[in-house]
């Protein structure tokens, strides 16, 4: 059983990501999102596909880049 580095939830099938040598549990990837994803630069929601990189910063979508 693991505790979910986002939650705190022990979890019977919780599952365990690497990134940058830090190893990290969780119980869901709703929480693997929340700890591990880019947020945009312009309205802060979770980058989850590729998004668009521009000047250094990432953004959701082109809308929030041209905004920006």
């Amino acid at each position: 059983m693991g505790t979910c580095a986002t939650c705190g939830n022990d979890y019977d099938q919780s599952f365990t990501i690497v990134k940058d040598n830090m190893d990290y549990e969780f119980d869901s990837f709703e929480c693997a999102i929340e700890k591990l994803a880019p947020s945009c630069e312009h309205c802060n929601c979770r980058v989850i596909g590729h998004g668009v990189s521009q000047g250094g910063s990432i953004y959701c979508c082109d809308h929030c880049a041209k905004q920006a």
